[in-house]
């Protein structure tokens, strides 16, 4: 297992932000901190894919949380992917907040 790539995102209500676009081979976990999201804060955390080098990219994964989380670090399902995949942050309600994210190949 290895880091792919991590930042922190300040999110813009209503404004879907991209975390990470990766083309390498691998299977790939979103992991996010939601410990900054309040009463009234609602984020959507996605993974979009390419099923062909040469496709469109879909949806393949998304979860919505809201208001205060009990389990703070989001994880989301393995995502794997041959030709692209692109997870993005978009929250939706609330007060705009700063998401610590990374995401881990499983290699």
């Amino acid at each position: 297992m290895q880091e792919h790539s991590s930042g922190t995102q300040a999110a813009t209500i209503s404004t879907e932000h991209t975390l990470a676009t990766i083309t390498d081979i691998s299977t790939y976990v979103l992991v996010v901190d939601c410990n900054n999201l309040a009463a009234g804060d609602t984020v959507k955390l996605r993974a979009k894919v390419k099923t062909l080098s040469g496709s469109t990219e879909r949806l393949a994964y998304e979860e919505t949380l809201s208001d205060v989380q009990a389990s703070p670090v989001f994880l989301s399902v393995p995502i794997p992917t041959v030709h692209s995949v692109k997870f993005t942050l978009e929250q939706t309600a609330g007060t705009g907040r700063n998401f610590d994210w990374s995401v881990v190949a499983l290699v």
